[in-house]
């Protein structure tokens, strides 16, 4: 009996069939986010948050293990489903979920509103149906127009101009609206705020870049200065755009940001001061990366790419920035000196010091890390070396 010798269908042929399914797919996605709107539709007539973690635990789990059954790799598959979660809170944000049924209209002035974060905000009170009206340097709107027409008057101009702003708009904010800044330092933008003006006064620090590709899930900061109405309505208004709110003091603030950013953009700063003078070339460098080598370029190189300006004022203006230096190169120092001296005993009580202070932090950084590489290894297979062993 002549075995049958079984041939595979042309490539072509094959990869039809995958583009088929993948309309299928997408066809599948449009019908449930059409759903999601109904959903959204739900939860603002029933003033329901949007996000519902025992529901999404449930999804995971149950996608997950579906997927497994199915012969899937359940890990991939629940990274999916996080992304289509993530797309439905932004949706359900977009259509204004949280946003109360009797929700008054108020007239936001930005003033800054060609910048990158003046047009996200522009964007954002928009979407959450609130008229907006944007000055700048060469809009016929002067700041002074729009903070005496406007129900909000948001400062959003670089740090070194914001007090300076603030003074120039505050006496002209009306006593019963309310006035507010975006800026990365707080104590000395809120104080200001609080002699310009007679008007509520709230201080607010987005921890996210404009170019964002969701509001969902981002952190901002709030501080109260005067007034408990506007600065719960603030707060309404940026929880239902689905931002996580973070309440706090000026001071706190800007102590937390020494460690967060000043801290973090110095070390980065030093890192890429350092491989720059080294003189090996950066690509001769990513032939041999491990994935976590790789991810602290790319971090490295997006800090760099940017304006420099941006960072010096974060940097020079936070009024706790001297100590966290010191702490850096304090640090930089001794463990210089324990691995020139090759004192292992040292050496391991660094480790012991470090992991006792993350904690219990350290397991779920394990398992977000492990994420995050795993993903970027999927984006990036295709440059060399990218995909080296090691961490």
């Amino acid at each position: 009996m002549t075995d049958q010798i079984t041939r595979s269908r042309p490539l072509a042929a094959l990869r039809a069939m995958i583009d088929a399914i993948d309309r299928d797919v997408l066809m599948l996605f449009a019908r449930r986010m059409a759903i999601v709107g109904e959903v959204a539709g739900y939860k603002r007539e029933n003033a329901k948050r949007i996000r519902d973690l025992t529901r999404e635990r449930q999804v995971l789990g149950d996608r997950t293990k579906r997927a497994e059954r199915l012969g899937l790799p359940g890990g991939t598959i629940e990274s999916i489903f996080r992304l289509v979660l993530v797309a439905s809170r932004d949706y359900q944000a977009s259509l204004r979920a949280e946003v109360p049924l009797e929700i008054e209209p108020r007239t936001v002035a930005i003033i800054g509103g060609r910048g990158g974060m003046g047009r996200r905000l522009a964007e954002m009170f928009g979407d959450l149906g609130h008229p907006v009206m944007t000055t700048d340097v060469d809009t016929p709107l002067s700041n002074v127009e729009a903070a005496k027409a406007a129900d909000v008057v948001v400062v959003s101009v670089p740090i070194a101009k914001t007090e300076e702003v603030i003074r120039e708009v505050g006496p002209h904010v009306r006593p019963d609206a309310l006035l507010m800044d975006v800026t990365s330092v707080k104590t000395g933008p809120v104080e200001a705020m609080m002699e310009a003006t007679e008007a509520s006064v709230v201080g607010t620090h987005p921890m996210f870049g404009p170019g964002v590709h969701t509001l969902s899930g981002q952190r901002v900061v709030m501080v109260k200065g005067r007034g408990d109405a506007w600065y719960d309505w603030v707060k309404s208004m940026l929880e239902a755009r689905g931002l996580v709110v973070t309440e706090t003091t000026a001071d706190r603030h800007d102590e937390a940001m020494a460690i967060v950013q000043v801290l973090n953009h110095f070390h980065t700063q030093v890192l890429g001061l350092a491989l720059s003078r080294m003189g090996t070339p950066l690509e001769e460098t990513l032939q041999f990366t491990s994935p976590a080598y790789l991810l602290e370029m790319y971090v490295t190189a997006r800090h760099f790419a940017q304006a420099p300006s941006l960072y010096a004022e974060i940097e020079m203006r936070n009024p706790k920035n001297e100590a966290v230096m010191k702490a850096f190169s304090d640090a930089a120092a001794e463990l210089s000196e324990i691995v020139a001296s090759r004192d292992r005993e040292r050496f391991d009580g660094v480790f012991r010091e470090v992991r006792d202070y993350f904690g219990e932090f350290t397991d779920e950084a394990l398992d977000q890390s492990r994420f995050l590489i795993d993903r970027l290894i999927e984006l990036t297979a295709g440059r060399s070396g990218a995909g080296a062993t090691g961490d």
